[in-house]
């Protein structure tokens, strides 16, 4: 909801309307004062997110943390590694999962069913590396940086990222992957799709014993990242203006 002041308003009014206005952003709404139009208004909304947190076997009763653009969130995962929870946050949120000495990162870019797995994983260094920078430094400086969430909101940008992890993947590990869209198909640990190409890669030599990606795979999809460098976006999310 947008609420537009007029130019000339009493004292009194002021003051109730500042009030009003006060209440209506605590309660997740967006206020907009100006003299020529209401934009550029951040709308935080209620982000629902699930998925499964896995590595060919679950990641049972792991702590998923979620940071978006605006707003944050958090949850354990069930015995299966599934994950649910609604909180109000604008995307795109960077997520991280950690299961003793295994810490993986995904993305989303809406609501919606998002996995954390190590090719989520491999996805984020791949998208990291377009941006000039890793993994880490990515996630540490997410919530100030206007170049990386922007990136990270633009659904192509994560598609195109998706598909070149698997390209790199079956052509470096000579395998053949049956669900390509593994940032947000559904999936079941112990079921054909994805967590099976997860045993297939890990069989393959791409994901380590921990169940994190192995470190010649991070180097492939970091130099094939670098290759493709993403343009600095002109424009500000919004609410930056």
């Amino acid at each position: 909801m947008n609420l537009c002041i007029a130019r000339f308003v009493r004292p009194t009014v002021s003051a109730l309307c500042a009030a009003s206005l006060a209440a209506i952003a605590g309660c997740g709404g967006s206020v907009c004062i100006g003299f020529d139009g209401c934009t550029g208004a951040v709308v935080v909304q209620n982000l629902a997110l699930a998925g499964t947190a896995a590595t060919g076997k679950a990641l049972a009763s792991a702590n998923l943390n979620v940071a978006c653009a605006q707003g944050s969130g958090a949850t354990l995962t069930d015995g299966g590694g599934r994950y649910s929870l609604a909180f109000n946050a604008t995307p795109p949120c960077v997520m991280t999962v950690t299961s003793g000495g295994t810490t993986l990162h995904s993305l989303a870019f809406a609501g919606g069913t998002f996995n954390t797995t190590p090719e989520t994983e491999l996805m984020l260094v791949y998208l990291a590396a377009q941006l000039g920078t890793s993994v880490s430094s990515l996630i540490a400086n997410f919530a100030s940086n206007a170049q990386f969430q922007q990136a990270l909101a633009n659904q192509s940008n994560v598609l195109n990222a998706q598909s070149a992890v698997v390209a790199n993947l079956q052509q470096h590990y000579a395998v053949t992957l049956a669900a390509p869209a593994f940032l947000t198909t559904p999936f079941t640990v112990g079921q054909a799709g994805v967590d099976s190409d997860l045993d297939a890669l890990a069989k393959a030599g791409a994901i380590d014993a921990n169940g994190m990606p192995d470190s010649a795979a991070v180097a492939l999809m970091a130099q094939a990242g670098a290759a493709h460098p993403l343009a600095k976006a002109s424009a500000p999310l919004p609410g930056d203006m």
